[in-house]
This record gives structure tokens, C-alpha cells and sequence, in this order.
């Protein structure tokens, strides 16, 4: 019988070059099973950044908690268990991915129990038995053959059943199979139906920043519609030099309308071609999908473009805008109460943060560096809708990654807990900030707040 290979013994193995190691470790990164915990994702860099990159060969579990966490670097690790929790739910996440997208892989890497350095070492296909899989079953008269014969003088005695006996017979077996199964799984979904309200209470218990500023939002009315950007509009901004309003984009014509004299036959062919698509960034959808992943029960989330979006709207829903103004000018409904704006450069042809009343240590305006760069900024607005009794989120970033982490940092208890501790209250009020955000491969990782201002008296 072959043993298992203990913990000790995999800590003691040689460790592949640290190239494929950190290869390894970006794709886990990357991988389904955490680009939406962006926690787990600094959990797992910070600890593979001092283990492959500094070369550590233990990693403390109070370090962790003071760099990823934000604890205090003397804080009780006996009384705050938040890293054990977090690297056993890591831990179950990078064996989904070694088992699902990186089954492949030649490495495996995993954290032993007990340890927070993660640990490299070849795949290896371990000896058992394919499951078989028959193609070709038997009919149910050759099963029957193979019972034990019965004893001659009961065979002398004992007819050929007749096809209706067997037809019979068939029909009693089908009816007990199909009650077996009835019931199996009736029991199959009074367990997932206990699971899910399981999960759902641990959740609410895990999460009750997360879930008292959600529920506090989707409260003002029965339906949220989330707005996604026309970046097909932006482009022809780009073409034409000019900014177009809300007023002109909701006529569908207004390409017409900007299509001076100026340019040439083949570029206004480009105008319309482009008016006849609808694109949208990778960004602004994952920004989306963080919010649709909270699912709360009865309430209404509705996806729209901000080409297929109408006014009525506006005054019946919640309203969640995703991108700047200028590939979601819906924006221009609110940018009168504003302090924080993302907009574009057309001179230096780069996007920044704008800042129109900058207080003691902001700066008035905030840009990332030049491609290629690990960062960008975003602004996330929290607003009342003047125009109802809705409410209403922006969310828009420097570029596709930066308006991802405004998703990231609205969904994630860490982030929100911090920033209410910041602002020393129990429940945020509306509020306007930004933050610096550091991406990994063009996934948000983490996030920081630089500027920020509160309108407690809206409420």
C-alpha cells in the first residue's frame, strides 16, 4: 500500500526554479477560483512574494495578518483569527484549481497546514484504477442468467414465465426505481435548500458591512438597473474632438450632426460604421459581475447599455453608472454634485481623476503612469438621485482594471469595514472618494483611499 507523503517530507523537497514557481503562481492569480477574492489574491502574492521572491523559509502568521489585513503589527493572533480563516478557504481554493483549470499544470503548489510558505513540487499521477465505463451493457435477461441456477427439482417444476409475467415484473421494478428516485431526490434538495440557507446565514454573519450597505441601497426602490458604458461613443469622441451631451446622444442622430466639413468621405464612413456597434470594456463587466454575484434575495437588478437606457428610467430605479462620462453620458445628470470626476485628457491623450475642490493633501488632479503600469485610479460615487427617491453608484476608473477594482472595493468586507472604521460611524453615509488601485496581469489586487468626502446630511 502506497503511503502518504507527510507534510514534513513536502516541505523537505526540492524546490523547482523559482521562475516556474512564480509563473505557477500568477496563473493561480489569474485563475476562475480567485480573480473575484481580491483578499485571497494579495494573501497568496504576499506570501509567494517572500517565500520564491525573498526567499524566506518560514512566513509568520502575525506578519501576514499587519501586511495583507491591515492589522496592527503587535495585534493578538490569539484572539484574531482572521488569517487562519482566510488561508484554510485558500487553501480549498488553489486544490479547486489544480483539480479544475490547472489540471494540466507540471507543477502543483499548495500551503500545508500548519505553514503559510507555499510549497512547489512535480505532478505526479498517483497508481489507481480508471473508473470503467461500459458501453456495451448486458440486457436485463443476461444479468438474470448469471444468478445462481435454481435446484433441479424446482426447475422440473417451474414453468417459463410468459411475456406478460415479465412485462409485468418490468413494470414493478421501473415503478420502484422511479420512487427511489423521486425520493433521493426530493432528499438531494431538502439538503441544498438547508445548505443554501446555511451558506446564506454564514455569509450574513461573515459580511455585515458588505450586506448593511447593500441592503441600505437596494431598499429605496424595488428595481437597480446597472448601466454599462458605450465605449463605441468614445471613439467617436475621439474622432470628431468633441464632447458630446446627454442630450444629443439620446437623439440617435447626433453623428450627423458632428460631421463638419473637415473630414474626409473615408473617416465619416468610419463614423457610421462605428455608430452601428456597441461595445463595451472587460473592466466595466467584471465591475458588474461582482455586484449581480451578491444575488439578494428579492431584489431586481436589470443589465442595460447606456445606449439602450432611457430617462424613464432614471426616475423609477436605483441606478448603478459604470465608466466615465465620456463613454457613459449618463453621468452628465449628476456631474453638477460631484467632486470627484473621471475624465480625459485630449491633449495628452490619457484618462485621470479629476479633483474640482482639492482639501490639505489632495492633489487636484490624479494620473497613472504610462503604460506599462501596475496601477491606475478610480472614483466611486454614492449618491442620492435628485430626481427621485433612488439611489444611485458610480463607478469609473482610469482604465478597464482601475473601474474593476471600484467593483472589487464595493463588494469586499475588508475594504468597506476599513473604510467605515476610517470614517468612525456604524453605517456609511453617501459618500464620494478615490482610490489608487495595483493590479497583477490587469487584475485588481488591492486598493487604497487617497481622497474621500461624506454627505452625511443627504440621507
Amino acid at each position: 500500500m502506497n503511503k502518504p507523503v507527510s507534510e514534513p517530507a513536502l516541505l523537505q523537497e526540492e524546490q523547482p526554479y523559482s521562475e516556474a514557481c512564480w509563473a505557477l503562481l500568477e496563473r493561480i492569480l489569474a485563475s476562475s477560483q480567485l480573480r473575484r477574492a481580491a483578499r485571497l489574491r494579495e494573501f497568496l502574492l504576499f506570501v509567494g512574494q517572500r517565500s520564491i521572491k525573498d526567499g524566506l523559509d518560514q512566513i509568520h502568521e502575525q506578519e501576514i495578518g499587519a501586511k495583507v489585513f491591515g492589522r496592527p503589527p503587535d495585534y493578538d493572533t490569539s484572539l484574531d483569527n482572521i488569517v487562519r480563516v482566510n488561508a484554510s478557504e485558500l487553501r480549498k481554493r488553489i486544490e479547486d484549481y489544480f483539480v479544475t483549470d490547472g489540471a494540466g499544470e507540471a507543477l502543483v503548489m499548495e500551503i500545508p497546514r500548519g505553514s503559510y510558505k507555499p510549497v512547489f513540487r512535480p505532478r505526479t499521477v498517483l497508481p489507481g484504477v480508471e473508473p470503467r465505463v461500459d458501453l456495451h451493457p448486458e440486457p436485463p435477461e443476461a444479468v438474470e442468467s448469471a444468478a445462481p441456477a435454481a435446484p433441479a427439482k424446482e426447475a422440473l417444476q417451474t414453468t417459463a414465465p410468459t411475456r406478460r409475467t415479465r412485462d409485468g415484473r418490468l413494470l414493478v421494478v421501473m415503478s420502484l426505481v422511479i420512487v427511489a428516485l423521486a425520493a433521493g431526490c426530493l432528499s438531494l434538495w431538502r439538503e441544498n435548500h438547508a445548505l443554501r440557507r446555511s451558506l446564506d446565514s454564514n455569509a450574513a454573519q461573515g459580511t455585515p458591512v458588505t450586506n448593511a450597505f447593500w441592503l441600505e441601497f437596494l431598499s429605496a426602490r424595488p428595481n437597480t438597473d446597472i448601466v454599462l458604458a458605450d465605449t463605441s461613443f468614445a471613439l467617436i469622441e475621439d474622432i470628431t474632438k468633441r464632447s458630446i451631451p446627454l442630450s444629443e446622444y439620446l437623439t440617435r442622430n447626433f453623428v450627423n450632426t458632428v460631421q463638419t466639413p473637415t473630414l474626409s468621405p473615408d473617416r465619416r464612413a468610419d463614423l457610421q460604421m462605428i455608430m452601428q456597434r456597441n461595445n463595451g470594456s472587460l473592466g466595466d463587466f467584471r465591475a458588474a459581475q461582482r455586484v449581480l454575484a451578491l444575488d439578494p434575495p428579492g431584489k431586481n437588478f436589470h443589465v442595460y447599455s447606456a445606449r439602450d437606457y432611457t430617462p424613464a428610467l432614471v426616475k423609477q430605479d436605483n441606478i448603478i453608472l459604470i465608466g466615465a462620462r465620456k463613454s457613459n453620458p449618463w453621468v452628465d445628470l449628476f456631474a453638477g454634485s460631484l467632486t470627484f470626476t473621471a475624465e480625459y485628457d485630449t491633449d495628452r491623450q490619457r484618462d485621470f481623476i479629476r479633483n474640482k475642490a482639492p482639501a490639505a493633501g489632495e492633489r487636484a488632479r490624479y494620473e497613472a503612469m504610462p503604460l506599462p503600469s501596475t496601477g491606475g485610479y478610480c472614483v466611486i460615487s454614492y449618491l442620492p438621485n435628485p430626481q427621485q427617491s433612488g439611489k444611485v453608484l458610480i463607478l469609473a476608473g482610469t482604465d478597464s482594471a482601475a473601474t474593476e477594482g471600484a467593483g472589487d472595493f464595493l463588494t469586499s468586507e475588508d475594504q468597506l469595514s476599513r473604510f467605515e472604521k476610517l470614517l468612525h460611524v456604524t453605517t456609511l453615509p453617501y459618500f464620494e472618494l478615490v482610490l489608487k488601485t495595483t493590479n497583477l496581469n490587469g487584475t485588481p489586487i488591492d486598493a487604497q483611499i487617497v481622497a474621500y468626502r461624506t454627505y452625511p446630511g443627504a440621507h
